[in-house]
């Protein structure tokens, strides 16, 4: 059982990570346009620095790709979970997956360590684990776009709301408390990460010179 479990977790998080670190914005900036959104904008390779550097489809592709990302990383740290410690809810190796995902989008090793933010790698997970919970999430981040127009705070509100929902769902459905306990530790870990990364958008959103999308600006942050 300790040897099956430590090669789970060490699984899992490599190929959480390893999934993470490819990052679709920098790809489909240097493929496609022969260019490194890194160098433009905010500096992010997320999916709004993409829109609003090459426009709507270089955009849209790189938000399918980090979505997609994220839920491929959580059903196979769920089937690793499966087939090497079956005892174990596999629910466990999915928010491990999630975590590493998170932190290879962040800091991607293809890439000089320096990647996107992972809202959407965080969302794709999400969608792969709780589609209801990712709904709620999605209602109550175009809520705020459609008040506020900023994007960084509309992810610094559902990043924040996460781990709360996250507990309610797994309450709701019967988890046993040693799972629970882990599962929102794990939802703790990947909105502080999120709201970590957001940290300059915090401070801008202080001093009232936050992007609103649309508008024209030097600088900007993205998801």
């Amino acid at each position: 059982m300790t040897l099956n479990l430590i090669a789970a977790v060490v699984l899992v998080a490599l190929e959480g990570y390893l999934l993470g670190s490819i990052v679709f914005g920098i790809l489909i900036s240097r493929l496609l346009c022969r260019d490194d959104v890194r160098t433009h904008g905010s500096g992010s390779a997320g999916m709004t620095n993409m829109l609003r550097t090459y426009g709507k489809l270089p955009g849209a592709a790189t938000a399918i790709g980090d979505v997609a990302k994220g839920a491929v990383a959580v059903f196979i740290g769920k089937w690793l979970f499966t087939a090497l410690v079956p005892q174990l809810d596999p629910a466990c190796g999915a928010y491990l997956a999630a975590i590493f995902a998170c932190i290879g989008h962040m800091k991607p090793v293809w890439f000089g360590f320096k990647g996107g933010k992972g809202v959407l790698v965080c969302g794709g997970a999400i969608l792969a684990l709780q589609p209801l919970v990712f709904l709620m999430l999605v209602v109550i981040f175009l809520i705020e776009f459609a008040i506020t127009r900023i994007v960084s705070l509309g992810s610094i509100i559902i990043a924040a709301v996460y781990p709360i929902l996250t507990l309610c769902f797994w309450a709701w459905h019967g988890a046993d408390v040693p799972n629970l306990i882990f599962i929102f530790v794990c939802s703790v870990i990947m909105a502080a990460m999120v709201i970590y990364m957001h940290r300059s958008n915090i401070q801008r959103l202080r001093n009232g010179t936050e992007y609103r999308f649309g508008q024209k600006k030097k600088e900007s942050d993205e998801k």
